[in-house]
């Protein structure tokens, strides 16, 4: 179909229409979509054409709002829409799916229906003074109560690797002066990102990358060498690299194997001992090379020699790094907890239930135990938008991407 600029009559684009019937469109209702040349320049002349006939450009997130709006999904698959989106691994996109599939809904159900069950009885014996909740019967309320809690205790316990699944691991290499960090941050990613010199000094600012290491989005981060200075740049450098140390995962302290430890890199390698970093002793392909480490810190596994210049070593270093993160994105992991959103409300709710359980067993009244359980549902319902205040849904679609 020829696609005509309204007032000129000039065509503009040669393109294919298709109507989407209500309800069986993404939003539920009647949608005409119309697929142009990937052009920007044709992309823009379409789009003002159709805006000069008194249409609008959607807002951030519109189309899945409404297809929440009329039915079409949970607020939980609209938020793995832009998860998926945004995934940056495979392993985050098939957790993204599996969410836009419903998988967390169909978890979440049986949690509400074992609640609803428990507050009948419960609202009976308040309804119904004469008809006080049976002891056999409360026993078995606490015992359901505490399988209930366990199972949304574990579920809520994945958000440990979900969230650095779906955010990323901040890996951040630290250590002296000229010892090879921004080449070995320039080998990691595979390519010249941070300038390097034979001047120790050269880096005095922080500088991160996104990278994929076997399924695991990485943030790596290479720092300004650690030492004092009168500088007055070298050392705001410095200030950054411990707020980057602060935020990060995980620390790779670099060390030049190629001369003798000082007392500032043994001071070092002891302050950041109880991070549990993964040490990198470079430089291995100098003939000066020794690995000086073993007698001082021996017991750390983690103890990779390579060399940045050839890249021997490079491949231990990044099983290294994947070492504390390796239940994060193996094949076999289930549905993981991803969204802070949703960690928060499974632990309010478990809050919810253990305050109920507290009630029951001092044998308090069962509309005080109700108001436990009653929280504990409106907060699983917020996970899928059953019970969310109208501000909140407001604030989770103004992170989608314009018109998704």
């Amino acid at each position: 179909m020829k696609i005509r600029d309204p007032n000129t009559s000039a065509v503009v684009d040669q393109a294919l229409i298709t109507h989407f019937k209500a309800p069986h469109s993404f939003t539920g209702e009647d949608v005409v979509e119309i697929s142009c040349h990937g052009s920007p320049v044709i992309l823009r002349l379409v789009i003002d054409s159709i805006l000069r006939l008194d249409a609008r450009v959607a807002s951030a997130g519109e189309f899945t709002l409404r297809a929440l709006s009329n039915g079409k999904m949970d607020l939980s698959q609209a938020e793995a829409i832009r998860d998926l989106i945004n995934a940056q691994t495979d392993a985050a996109a098939r957790q993204a799916v599996r969410q836009l599939s419903g998988e967390l809904s169909l978890r979440l159900q049986p949690f509400k229906d074992k609640l609803v069950a428990l507050i009948v009885p419960l609202e009976s014996a308040v309804e119904f003074v004469e008809d006080d909740l049976p002891q056999t019967e409360a026993q078995e309320t606490g015992e359901t109560l505490e399988k209930l809690v366990s199972e949304i205790r574990v579920l809520a316990s994945t958000f440990s690797h979900g969230h650095l699944l779906r955010e990323g691991v901040k890996v951040t290499l630290v250590g002296p002066p000229n010892s090879g960090k921004s080449s070995l941050f320039n080998r990691l990613l595979n390519t010249d990102r941070a300038i390097v010199t034979e001047i120790a000094g050269t880096t005095r600012d922080t500088l991160s990358e996104h990278i994929n290491l076997s399924g695991l989005p990485v943030m790596l981060t290479d720092t300004a060498g650690m030492r004092e200075s009168t500088d007055l740049i070298e050392s705001i450098g410095v200030e950054r690299t411990q707020r980057a140390m602060a935020e990060a995962d995980l620390l790779v302290v670099v060390v030049d194997g190629a001369v003798d430890l000082g007392c500032e890199d043994r001071h070092f390698l002891n302050w950041t001992n109880e991070s549990s970093p993964v040490i990198a002793l470079n430089k291995s392909d100098l003939p000066m090379f020794r690995d000086r480490l073993t007698s001082e810190f021996g017991g750390n596994p983690r103890i990779v020699q390579v060399s940045a210049r050839t890249g021997a070593g490079v491949d231990e270093l990044r099983d290294a790094i994947l070492t504390p993160f390796a239940a994060v994105n193996g094949n076999e992991v289930g549905l993981l907890i991803t969204d802070a959103r949703h960690y928060d409300l499974l632990r309010r709710a478990e809050v919810e239930l253990e305050s109920a359980q507290r009630l029951l067993r001092e044998g308090a009244s069962e509309e005080l135990v109700l108001v436990g359980l009653y929280g504990a549902l409106r907060f699983l319902g917020e996970v899928t938008g059953e019970t969310t205040a109208d501000d909140v849904l407001t604030e989770i679609f103004s992170t989608f991407c314009i018109g998704k």
